[in-house]
């Protein structure tokens, strides 16, 4: 017998509004997997509120690596989000290149909706590509695909050859398998859409509308993706089981009438991942 698989989590933490470890600490451990927390900030509420308190903990990550190295820790992922300066990156370069036997997920959180984060410069974004370039997985929405592409955000729907071409190129950064979140496609609905490199192969699952976006839905899935790659799925089962979560979660929040910069309720829906679940969705794009 072995223990749970480990991940190191390279995030945020706010104390408001349900997004990045306070998502992804509970879904992974709900998973059977551990996570250890490499916090890059620490916001009394994320930006979406507008006003917040922030520490950057830059200073904080280098040490806390160098710790881990000593204490001998081994980690089977190595898994990036919000970043808070543009020196996070060489430290998250340095967690990669000190485990090359980990999985390497890389969230680039830059935006949503078209626009980037009122934290993210455009050196900070212009520098996610060489986190693309060393990750194994990367996990953008729709407004970071087209950042990283050096694209205009699409004005309409994606048609299905676009949406190839689109995870062909993010994939010719590095990574060997690439899922895009949040993709409005021209047969009508809002998709999820990956890319397996090394088979060629192209998935979709599209996703029940629900007229709000919330904080944190990306964490989330991502979170959910990585734990269901961990514990062996394929990539469109563990897209399939990212995304029924993530919905069932946004529905339940919906039902509530909660506002989206509170986050996605998450807390009591938990059990669901623990559960047997038919995941068929998914079909070739």
């Amino acid at each position: 017998m072995t223990g749970p698989k480990r991940v190191a989590a390279i995030h945020d933490i706010s104390g408001i509004g349900r997004c990045s470890l306070t998502v992804i600490i509970p879904v992974l451990s709900a998973m059977g997997v551990q996570v250890c927390p490499v916090p890059t900030a620490v916001l009394s509420a994320h930006t979406g509120y507008g006003e917040f308190v922030m520490r950057d903990l830059t200073d904080y990550i280098s040490p806390a690596l160098e710790h881990y190295k000593k204490l001998g820790t081994e980690f089977d992922c190595i898994y990036s989000g919000f970043l808070a300066s543009g020196e996070q990156i060489d430290h998250c370069l340095d967690f990669f290149a000190s485990y090359p036997q980990a999985l390497k997920v890389v969230d680039p959180v830059m935006g949503d909706g078209g626009k980037c984060y009122a934290t993210y410069t455009k050196d900070m974004c212009d520098r996610m590509s060489e986190l693309a370039a060393v990750a194994d997985i990367i996990t953008p929405n729709l407004t970071e695909a087209a950042i990283l592409l050096g694209e205009e955000y699409p004005s309409a729907p994606m048609r299905s050859s676009e949406a190839k071409s689109w995870l062909a190129r993010l994939a010719e950064l590095g990574p060997g398998t690439v899922v895009i979140t949040s993709v409005p496609v021209a047969e009508g609905g809002i998709a999820t859409l990956g890319y397996d490199k090394e088979k060629s192969s192209f998935w979709k699952i599209i996703n029940d509308y629900v007229p709000i976006s919330y904080s944190g839905s990306g964490d989330m899935f991502a979170s959910v993706l990585i734990g269901g790659l961990l514990k062996g799925d394929s990539l469109p089962i563990a897209m399939n089981r990212a995304t029924s979560f993530t919905q069932l979660a946004i529905k339940t929040t919906y039902s509530y009438g909660t506002k989206w910069t509170d986050g996605i309720m998450l807390e009591t829906q938990l059990p669901w991942l623990t559960g047997y679940q038919e995941l068929s969705d998914f079909t070739d794009l």
